[in-house]
């Protein structure tokens, strides 16, 4: 697997938004269609979407799934989609619809096992999503913060079979400050796995700088509020970012 950008969907009542660090009360709405970012996304040359139900994550349950099915059965690029999966009937449901990755998030913290288990089962399809607020894992839509270290869980999952993880450190989630480059690095190398850095990304120069840790295990970076904000286009990242390495 080569570095991938992952152009960020995140999904609440039925529009695209974004969340300033994790904070229901401070959204910004950035389009009426998940199904039209996402088509403009993969226009654009983006093999990979990565799609977030807040709802779902808020509540437990899965609630903006219709637009994640939609996008990974017309349009010509592999979806990834977290949040609210908590049951196995939840990654059957999106697996069989054509979605090419599911993340558990809160359940494995809540429910190791069981996450385990889904792994075993499933394989590469399944990511683990580990989101740290100060180097615990927080969850539930980031509403809760668990006494577990990041990097103790990352390390536990990969000794069980985890292939693929997608971190966040929250107190860069939609600053665009710049990704934690150290805390990215760190996990990479405590799991020996393959890690998604998530948050903060507002350069080609942090692409860039995430890219030169890609033999490290840094093998992606998912971005939202930059594209968004229009730091740079999803077009312009692909072709900087091909050119490393």
């Amino acid at each position: 697997m080569s570095f991938t950008l992952y152009p960020a969907i995140d999904m609440r009542g039925g529009k695209c938004v974004r969340l300033l660090q994790g904070d229901y009360g401070k959204e910004t709405v950035y389009g009426d269609s998940p199904f039209d970012m996402a088509k403009t996304f993969a226009e654009a040359g983006a093999s990979w979407i990565h799609m977030v139900d807040l709802d779902g994550a808020k509540d437990g349950q899965r609630v903006n799934d219709h637009y994640v099915i939609e996008a990974a059965q017309k349009l010509d690029v592999k979806i990834q989609i977290g949040g609210g999966i908590r049951t196995e009937a939840d990654i059957v449901h999106y697996l069989e619809n054509g979605i090419s990755r599911v993340i558990l998030g809160s359940v494995a913290v809540s429910n190791p096992d069981f996450s385990f288990g889904m792994i075993k089962k499933y394989g590469r399809q399944i990511a683990i999503g580990l989101d740290a607020k100060n180097g615990f894992v927080a969850t539930h839509g980031w509403l809760n913060t668990s006494e577990v270290k990041a990097v103790e869980l990352g390390k536990r999952f990969a000794e069980a079979g985890a292939e693929t993880f997608i971190f966040t450190d929250i107190s860069t989630d939609g600053m665009l400050s710049g990704p934690n480059v150290e805390a990215v690095k760190q996990m990479a190398e405590v799991t020996g796995k393959e890690v998604i850095a998530s948050g903060g990304v507002s350069s080609i120069d942090d692409l860039l700088a995430l890219k030169a840790l890609e033999e490290k295990g840094v093998k992606g970076a998912i971005v939202g509020k930059a594209i968004y904000e229009g730091r740079f286009t999803v077009k312009e990242a692909l072709e900087k970012v091909g050119k490393i390495g």
